[in-house]
Parts: structure tokens; C-alpha cells; sequence
């Protein structure tokens, strides 16, 4: 268990008059956020760490503020979000549709959801892998200790494609129980549904933190059984827009690495370092590409904060999960999050 936690370790801103037209081929995506006023953002409906409603009916955390960095970028408010909350599959079909914008809700990037769901990877956000959750008085210890036993898995997902594999290559008994959302897993899970829960260690970690009467009565097992990188998706066939929404995610990394944050912002566009100037629009350059204002980056680590502030708000010191960065730290800190040179 130690060794896991280790590795896992408003104002409108004249939008009209600042950012460059676009030739009419391009008005895809774009286009319609901007005649609408606000992005449609799909979440997970009420993961902890991910997107979770506060105190104050508010949702919180990295998923959460991914969709805020992204209404920034276009549209110079991290509030013009309407984030919309459904299970895994619902998620995909609202956004093969185009009923939504951007997914950004603990999906697993895979090959076939790239390939064959008619959606495109717009960067990694969290790195993560598969698991098990088990109460420790049931005596089981390891992955072949499941043998014979009902196992909750999101109904749907690319974890519950995982645990049939793991099943066929072990030559385990296992008996899949799909279950549909987190208020549904915690549910079976205490009632005794299922014997264990396997699905993102990340999401493990928030059930056994806010599912369990008594957390410290539930263990993680030892064995990661996939890699799991997490991020948002789009509908394919829009690559402006992808562009738009992979660039807003790396513009996080690169905030942090360049120590930029929400606090010094404002004060870093006066930076002596050209790069910094133009990273945060003080010099032209880097929205023009994307048809975006100058100024997009600026305005998403002004009103969003760089990727460690939103780390730590949603798994880090400044949450009830006190994780460490672990994978997801940048990569000079050990980590994998190496950001891309935006020149």
C-alpha cells in the first residue's frame, strides 16, 4: 500500500474586439462556444478529487478545474462552464454527438476510444492504474485471493475491459459486477454487494476516504494491474479545437515549471525572460495560433492557477487525501509531467 501511494503520489473581456477572426472553414467547435457563451463540460457526476459539489453546491477539484482552464482560455471567464454530470458511457455518447464540448472526467486514453468511439486525446491529467479495494477483515491479500469473489467495476469503462483480461490471464473465478457512478459503488460495495472494487487507485483511494464508515478498515491490494492515464477527450474531427483544449492542459505544466501561479501572474508578465512575456500574452505570439486572445494562458493560470494549485487543492496537502505527487509530478521532480515547449 505505501509503495502506491508513492507512485500515485468574472468579468467578459472583450472577446469580440481582442481575438483574431477565423476563415469560415474553421468555425467548428469554437465557433459555437463563443456564440453560446459557455463551455459544455463533461464530469464525473460527483467524484471526490475530480469533480465533487462543495459546501457551497460548487464543483471542485482537477476535472472540475480542467473545464474552468479551458472557458479561460476561449472565453476569458473560468465561469462560463455548464458542466454536464452522467456515468462514463453517457459521457461518450454526449460527446460523440456533440452535445457537449470536452470530456474531462477520469477517462482512461485508450486506442479504441481514439479510434474506434470517434474521439481524440487532448493530453494526460492524471496518471493513474487500476486496482482493488477490499475490507480488511476479509483476509484477502492479493490479486489471486479474489478467486471465487464478486468484484464492482464501472459498468462501462475501459477498467471493467481490464478486469476481464485480468480474470482470462490469471485463470481466476471472478464474477464482474457492473455498477453505474460512484454513489452506486459505494452502495453495493457497503452492503456487500461485492467482495471488492476495482477501478483507478485514485478513485479507490476517494471511496475508501468518503465511502467507508471507518477507512482505515479497507486496504488497497498490492497489484496494479493497468496503466491508466487520465485526461481530457473531443469529438474527433476538430483539430482546432483539440489543439485548443491539449494546449490549454499543457499551459498548466508549463505555468508550473516556469513558476507562474495564480498569485504572481499578473506580476510575472513584466518578467525579464521574453518566453514568460509571451507565455502570458505581455508579447504577441501564442494565441493566434489557436484563433484565441494573447493573453488565453494568462488568463487561465490567473483565474485557474498552474497544475500544482490544482493539484493541491484537489489531492494534495490542501485535500482530505494528503497524496503526493508521485507520477504526477513534474519531471524533475520525479514525475511524468513533462510539459510541451510552447513556441
Amino acid at each position: 500500500m505505501r509503495s502506491i501511494l508513492k507512485t500515485l503520489g468574472g468579468a467578459a473581456f472583450g472577446l469580440a474586439l481582442t481575438l483574431p477572426s477565423l476563415p469560415a472553414a474553421a468555425q467548428g467547435v469554437l465557433a459555437q462556444v463563443r456564440a453560446r457563451g459557455e463551455v459544455i463540460c463533461g464530469t464525473n457526476p460527483g467524484l471526490a478529487g475530480f469533480a465533487q459539489a462543495d459546501a457551497n453546491g460548487r464543483l471542485a477539484g482537477l476535472d472540475a478545474d480542467t473545464c474552468r482552464a479551458i472557458a479561460a482560455a476561449v472565453l476569458g471567464d473560468a465561469g462560463k462552464v455548464r458542466f454536464f454530470q452522467a456515468p462514463t458511457p453517457a459521457t461518450v455518447d454526449a460527446l460523440r454527438e456533440g452535445r457537449i464540448d470536452v470530456a474531462a472526467r477520469n477517462l482512461t486514453q485508450t486506442m479504441t476510444r481514439d479510434t474506434e468511439l470517434g474521439l481524440a486525446t487532448a493530453g494526460v491529467s492524471f496518471y493513474d492504474g487500476q486496482g482493488f479495494l477490499v475490507a480488511r477483515g476479509s483476509q484477502i491479500a492479493d490479486l489471486r485471493g479474489l478467486d471465487g469473489m464478486r468484484v464492482c467495476v464501472p459498468a462501462g469503462s475501459s477498467n471493467e475491459q481490464v478486469l476481464a483480461d485480468v480474470t482470462r490471464r490469471f485463470g481466476l473465478s471472478i464474477t464482474p459486477v457492473p455498477v453505474e457512478g460512484f454513489a452506486a459503488f459505494r452502495r453495493v460495495y457497503a452492503e456487500g454487494g461485492c467482495e471488492s472494487v476495482s477501478t483507478d487507485i485514485s478513485t479507490l483511494l476517494v471511496l475508501r476516504q468518503t465511502g467507508t464508515d471507518v477507512p482505515a478498515d479497507h486496504d488497497i491490494l498490492p497489484d496494479i494491474v493497468s496503466r491508466e492515464p487520465l485526461g481530457p477527450m473531443v469529438k474527433d474531427g476538430d483539430s482546432q479545437w483539440r489543439s485548443i483544449v491539449f494546449w490549454t492542459l499543457n499551459a498548466l505544466v508549463e505555468a508550473e515549471a516556469l513558476g507562474i501561479t495564480a498569485a504572481n501572474a499578473e506580476a510575472q508578465r513584466a518578467s525579464p525572460s521574453a518566453r514568460v512575456r509571451q507565455f502570458l500574452g505581455a508579447e504577441p505570439g501564442l494565441g493566434a495560433p489557436l484563433g484565441l486572445a494573447d493573453d488565453w494562458a494568462f488568463q487561465v493560470i490567473r483565474q485557474v492557477g498552474n497544475y500544482g494549485e490544482v493539484f493541491d487543492r484537489a489531492f494534495g496537502q490542501a485535500s482530505v487525501f494528503k497524496l503526493q505527487r508521485g507520477l504526477n509530478a513534474l519531471w524533475n521532480q520525479g514525475g511524468l509531467l513533462y510539459p510541451i515547449p510552447m513556441r
